[in-house]
C-alpha cells in the first residue's frame, strides 16, 4: 500500500515522487525521502533510525513540470501526466553526517487504524575527495594538476571529477547533436541520451549525447578530448572558473577510474582521432540525398499514393517515402489488417503468411512498394524498439511479448524480471534487449520479410530513449548505468545488419544515438515545433553533429508539430534543408482533424492561402536533384577524410575570429557556403565569407573573402556563395539556363 523507490523512476531531469532527493546525498545536507500510497492510507510517518517523522502530502515541484514541457501535440498530455502525485507524501530528514550510514523506513495508517509498512532502506551521504586510490588515466598537461577528486560514500567511489585547462577566448564545440547553441564556453550540460519532446535548445537536452568536444584556441590552435564512457557525464564548460573546463564522470557499478583520450591538431585531426575510437560512417547511396517526404496520418496505401501522386502532377520529385502508420503500433511487423495465422511461439512469419483484404488499409503492399520502385521513390518503414504489453492486446503481439520474456529477450531490472519502460511513449512495454546479437537476430527476423520479399528500402529506427534505470540488466554484461546510453547505437545496427544481410545499403532513420552512432546510417533531429526558434536550433544542432562525425544528416524542414507552419517559414526552412545532407519534410500525428497539417507544399500552400509555396518549393526541389552528383561526390570525400559535409566554418578557418560571430552558418562540402535566413520578415540578409575568392550562387558576382556580404533575400533565395574555382563546374546546378 504504500511505495518507496530511492531512485525513483530514474526520469534524468525529473523527481518522482516516490524517491529520495537526492539519491546521492552530500555530508552536510538534508535529503527529501517520498512515497506513494494508496487512497486508504491517510497517514504516513518515517521511521529514521529511532526517530519517527510525520510525513506531508507532496505536490509535484515546478522543476519537474519543466522537465515534461512539451507544448501543443500528441505526445504532451502523456508527458504532462507523467509525475502526478496523487497519494504522495514527503518528509525532510536533519542533516546527514560523514561516515554514517542511515536506515528508514515508512508506515502507513489507514482510516480503519491498520498500519502497514515498507521494508528499510540505507542511505549514506558522500562528499568529494582528493583522497582516494581511484585512477584518471590519459589526459597528460591538458588536465589541470589537483584537480582530480572523488565523490565517496561508505559505499565506495560514485563520481569522479576533473578539469581541464581553458585559456582566454577558447571556443568548446561537440558534445554530440546540440540544440542550444555551437560555442558551449561559459555554460553547463551533461551527457545522457533522452527524449525531449520538442524544445530541446530551450532545456538543454538531447537525444544525441556524446562525451567528446573540440577545443579551438583564440589562436586558431585546437585540440579535444573524449571521456571515454558510456555513462552519463557533466561538463562545466568554464561557468564556474573560466579557465577550467570541469568535467564530472559517473562511475555506477564499475571500477573507481576514467579513461580520457586527448586529440591534437587541426579541427579534422581532432574529429578523425575520435573517429578512429568509436568508428566512422560509411558511404550510403545518392538516392538518400534526394527529396524525403512524410506524414504520420498517411495511414493507408491510398494516402500514400495520392501524396505521391500529387508529387508528381506538381513536378516536385521525391526520392523517398517514410511510411510511419504502416503497422498497427502494438507489434510494428506486420500491416494493419492484414489476415495471417499467429505463430504462438512468437515465430518470425513469411511474406507467404499474409493475406491483405481489398478493403484493407493496405491492400497491396508488395504492388505499391513496386510502383514506387517504378517511379524512382524508396521506401522506409517505421520501427519502434519496444513490444507492447497491454492487458487488452491479444493475438500475435500478445505471444510475441511472452515469447520475449520466455526465452530471454527482453532487458531485465535488476531482480531478473523484465523491464517495462518508465517513459511517457509507449507506457510499460517491453523493451528488447539488441546488446545481444541472438536477440538482434530475433527482433529483425520477424522484419526481414519485409526487405527480403517486399523489397522495403530502409527503417526509420525511432525512439531509442527508453532505458532508465541504473542497475537495469543488459545481455552483454552491462548494467543500466553503462548500457543505457548504447541501447541506440545496438538499435540502428540492428537494423542495418539486417539490410546488409539481404543486400541493401544500411540506410537507418534515427534520432537517438550516442558515441559509436556515427557508423550506423542517418539521422534527424527528432521532435520540434514549426517555429523559428526551433529552425535556428536545428540549424545548430546539425552543426554540432557533423562536428561529432554524423555525416548524414536531416531535420522535419520547418517542424513537424502544431499548425501548419506559414508560408514565409516554410519556404525558408525548405531552401535551408536544399543545402543539409538530408531534405525531409514530416509532419505528427493529429488524428486526423481537420484542418490537415501535412506538410506537404500543396497543404501549406492551401492552409496559408500562399500561391508562392508551390512554385518555389518546386524550384528548391529540382535545384536539390541537381545537386544530387556534388551531395554524393562531397559524401565520399567526407567518408574518405573525416571532414564534415555539413562543415562549421571553424573546421577550415579555426583561426578567424568572425566565424563565430556567424555560427549558423556552414560549408556544404568543399565549396558551398551557406547562410540561411533564420528571422522572420527579412529583405536582406548578411553572410561572412572567410578567406578565398567566392561567387554568389544566385547573381555570378564574385567577392573577395575575409568580410560580411548582405544581399537581397527574395523568398525563392537561400544566400549561397560557391568557391571561384569551382563556380565553373557548380554554375549550371544554379541556373540549368547556362
Amino acid at each position: 500500500m504504500i511505495t518507496h523507490r530511492p531512485h525513483g523512476i530514474e526520469h534524468p531531469y525529473a523527481h518522482s515522487a516516490d524517491q529520495r532527493v537526492p539519491v546521492l546525498p552530500l555530508v552536510g545536507t538534508t535529503c527529501r525521502l517520498g512515497v506513494t500510497a494508496d487512497p486508504a492510507v491517510v497517514a504516513v510517518r518515517c521511521e529514521w533510525e529511532d526517530a519517527s517523522l510525520p510525513m506531508h502530502p507532496r505536490e509535484v515541484d515546478s522543476a519537474d513540470a519543466a522537465a515534461l514541457a512539451g507544448g501543443e501535440g500528441h505526445l504532451a498530455e502523456a508527458q504532462a501526466g507523467m509525475l502526478e502525485a496523487d497519494g504522495a507524501w514527503t518528509v525532510e530528514t536533519a542533516v546527514l553526517e560523514a561516515g554514517r550510514r542511515y536506515r528508514y523506513r515508512f508506515v502507513g495508517r489507514t482510516a480503519s487504524g491498520e498500519e502497514v509498512a515498507t521494508p528499510a532502506y540505507d542511505v549514506a551521504a558522500a562528499a568529494w575527495t582528493t583522497d582516494h586510490p581511484g585512477r584518471l588515466v590519459g589526459g597528460g598537461d591538458r588536465v589541470v594538476p589537483g584537480s582530480v577528486s572523488w565523490l565517496v560514500s561508505p559505499d565506495g567511489a560514485h563520481r569522479a571529477r576533473f578539469a581541464l585547462a581553458l585559456r582566454p577566448g577558447d571556443h568548446v564545440v561537440g558534445f554530440g547533436e546540440r540544440f542550444d547553441r555551437l560555442d558551449q564556453a561559459g555554460h553547463r550540460l551533461d551527457a545522457v541520451v533522452f527524449e525531449q519532446y520538442k524544445s530541446q535548445g530551450r532545456h538543454g537536452r538531447t537525444y544525441l549525447p556524446m562525451p567528446f568536444a573540440h577545443v579551438v584556441g583564440a589562436d586558431g590552435s585546437a585540440w579535444g578530448f573524449h571521456v571515454r564512457t558510456s555513462r552519463r557525464t557533466w561538463y562545466d564548460v568554464g561557468a564556474s572558473t573560466p579557465e577550467a573546463l570541469v568535467v564530472e564522470v559517473d562511475l555506477g557499478f564499475g571500477p573507481a577510474a576514467v579513461e580520457l583520450a586527448v586529440h591534437e591538431g587541426t579541427p579534422t585531426d581532432v574529429l578523425r582521432g575520435f573517429l578512429d575510437e568509436v568508428g566512422r560512417a560509411e558511404e550510403l547511396p545518392a538516392w538518400v540525398l534526394r527529396l524525403w517526404a512524410s506524414g504520420n496520418e498517411w495511414n493507408t496505401q491510398q494516402l500514400v499514393m495520392d501524396r505521391m501522386d500529387r508529387h508528381r502532377e506538381l513536378d516536385v520529385p521525391v526520392g523517398v517515402v517514410v511510411i510511419e502508420a504502416w503497422s498497427d503500433e502494438e507489434g510494428i511487423t506486420i500491416f494493419r489488417d492484414a489476415t495471417y495465422a499467429p505463430h504462438e511461439d512468437g515465430a518470425a512469419h513469411e511474406a507467404a503468411d499474409f493475406d491483405y483484404p481489398a478493403d484493407g488499409a493496405w491492400p497491396d503492399p508488395r504492388g505499391m512498394v513496386e510502383e514506387l520502385h517504378a517511379r524512382g521513390i524508396k521506401v522506409i518503414l517505421w520501427q519502434i524498439p519496444l513490444q507492447k504489453t497491454d492487458p487488452e492486446l491479444t493475438g500475435q503481439v500478445r505471444m510475441d511479448a511472452e515469447a520475449m520474456v520466455r526465452e530471454g529477450h527482453a532487458v531485465l531490472e535488476a531482480d531478473g524480471s523484465a523491464y517495462h519502460n518508465r517513459g511517457w511513449w509507449f507506457p510499460r512495454a517491453l523493451m528488447p534487449d539488441l546488446s545481444a546479437p541472438r536477440t538482434r537476430d530475433w527482433w529483425t527476423a520477424k522484419r526481414r520479410y519485409l526487405v527480403a520479399d517486399l523489397d522495403v528500402d530502409g527503417f526509420k529506427t525511432d525512439g531509442g530513449e527508453h532505458a532508465w534505470g541504473h542497475d537495469l540488466r543488459y545481455a552483454d554484461g552491462r548494467r543500466g548505468d553503462e548500457g543505457n546510453n548504447l541501447f541506440p547505437v545496438h538499435y540502428a545496427r540492428a537494423f542495418g545488419d539486417l539490410l546488409r544481410a539481404e543486400g541493401k545499403a544500411p540506410v537507418t532513420f534515427s534520432r537517438a544515438g550516442f558515441a559509436g552512432s556515427q557508423a550506423h546510417g542517418v539521422f534527424w533531429a527528432g521532435d520540434e515545433d514549426s517555429t523559428w526558434e526551433a529552425f535556428r536550433n536545428s540549424v545548430t544542432a546539425g552543426l554540432t553533429a557533423a562536428a561529432c562525425g554524423i555525416v548524414y544528416w536531416g531535420w522535419d524542414l520547418a517542424g513537424f508539430s502544431g499548425p501548419v507552419p506559414d508560408a514565409e517559414l516554410y519556404l525558408r526552412a525548405a531552401g535551408a534543408s536544399v543545402f543539409m545532407p538530408v531534405m525531409q519534410y514530416h509532419s505528427e500525428f493529429n488524428h486526423h482533424r481537420p484542418p490537415l497539417r501535412d506538410r506537404t507544399p500543396w497543404n501549406v500552400a492551401e492552409s496559408t492561402g500562399d500561391e508562392r509555396v508551390v512554385p518555389v518549393f518546386r524550384r528548391f526541389a529540382h535545384l536539390r536533384e541537381r545537386l544530387v552528383p556534388y551531395l554524393a561526390e562531397q559524401a565520399a570525400r567526407t567518408v574518405a577524410s573525416d571532414r564534415p559535409l555539413m562543415r562549421p566554418l571553424f573546421f577550415d578557418h579555426p583561426g578567424d575570429p568572425l566565424v563565430w560571430e556567424h555560427p549558423r552558418q556552414w560549408l556544404l562540402g568543399d565549396d558551398l557556403l551557406v547562410s540561411p535566413v533564420t528571422e522572420a520578415g527579412a529583405t536582406r540578409w548578411p553572410a561572412y565569407l572567410p578567406a578565398g575568392a567566392w561567387v554568389d550562387a544566385w547573381t555570378g558576382t564574385p567577392y573577395d573573402g575575409g568580410t560580411v556580404v548582405t544581399t537581397d533575400v527574395p523568398i525563392d533565395v537561400v544566400p549561397v556563395f560557391v568557391r571561384a574555382e569551382a563556380w565553373d563546374a557548380l554554375a549550371e546546378v544554379f541556373d540549368p539556363a547556362r
